[in-house]
């Protein structure tokens, strides 16, 4: 698979850029950068792609993207719907990995940022009041004017590093085709089960939009993804679920239908698998928080 390949501009008389978004889904297309992305969510959520990482995202994440780590973020379609004021949806960071020289991270001193950008490889989750912290260091940097900019992203960094609750996304193993061109074939792939799941998508319609055999397009999709088309709807079905979960405005059986099961004894099965607890002790959590 290729992933669109973007190129960040920055100013001329900046190292690295920083910017905050107010139009949610502005880059909703599978692609991969130089540069590494540091990515804080104000308002909105839905589902993230990181490599073969595929799960919910809600206000409050923040996430590391290492350089050339294919992925996507696709807001939910109230949150696109609903652009009711002009506070940003999220703060964007962009900065090479040499933006202060070629030598830097090579210091013992930088030790714990190359350590850091090393895991950033397979993207980074920051949730919390880890999140919280690290939010305010970024808009520390957003305010910030000169080389006071660029001690602030290096605090930010040293900060992340620090952190004991930093949760890897993509999988170790996950290896991505640069030379291949699939960009727009998985992006339709993508788009229509994220616009269908929650109604059955039977094999046949979803090879029909790759314009694949449903044979081939089995085949086609656990090598360019990593993992069965089945298993892929699950993530998102199980993601969305999780968002409904933590909004506690439905009960567990009726979140479990609007997430596309028709099978609660599947649904609970699957929740467990993916999250290592019960959807009743999942909003449990949840409601003591």
């Amino acid at each position: 698979m290729k992933p669109q390949h973007l190129t960040i501009l920055n100013q001329a008389d900046h190292s690295f850029s920083i910017r905050k978004e107010t139009i949610p889904n502005i880059n909703n297309t599978w692609h991969y950068h130089q540069e590494i992305e540091l990515i804080c969510f104000h308002k909105g959520s839905g589902t993230q792609f990181i490599g073969d990482h595929i799960k919910s995202f809600a206000s409050g994440d923040i996430v590391l993207v290492g350089k050339e780590l294919p992925h996507y973020w696709r807001y939910d379609t109230q949150c696109v719907d609903n652009q009711d004021s002009d506070s940003p949806y999220s703060t964007v960071i962009h900065f090479m990995d040499n933006f202060i020289g070629e030598k830097f991270l090579c210091l013992p001193e930088a030790s714990p940022i190359k350590l850091l950008l090393e895991r950033a490889k397979h993207g980074i989750l920051i949730t919390g009041d880890d999140a919280t912290l690290i939010a305010g260091k970024m808009e520390n940097i957003y305010l910030a004017n000169g080389l006071e900019k660029i001690l602030a992203l290096l605090n930010c960094l040293l900060r992340i590093s620090s952190l004991k609750q930093l949760q890897l996304l993509s999988s170790v193993g996950f290896k991505y085709d640069l030379s291949a061109s699939e960009k727009k074939r998985l992006n339709n792939v993508y788009n229509f089960v994220l616009n269908n799941f929650r109604s059955k998508i039977h094999l046949e319609q979803v090879a029909e939009v790759a314009d694949l055999v449903p044979n081939s397009f089995c085949r086609y999709f656990k090598k360019k993804t990593g993992k069965t088309f089945s298993q892929f709807l699950i993530d998102v079905r199980i993601g969305y679920a999780r968002k409904l979960i933590i909004e506690n405005q439905m009960d567990i059986k009726q979140i479990c239908f609007e997430s596309g099961f028709n099978n609660f004894s599947c649904f609970h099965k699957q929740f467990k698998l993916l999250t290592g607890t019960t959807p009743k002790d999942y909003m449990n959590v949840h409601l003591m928080r």
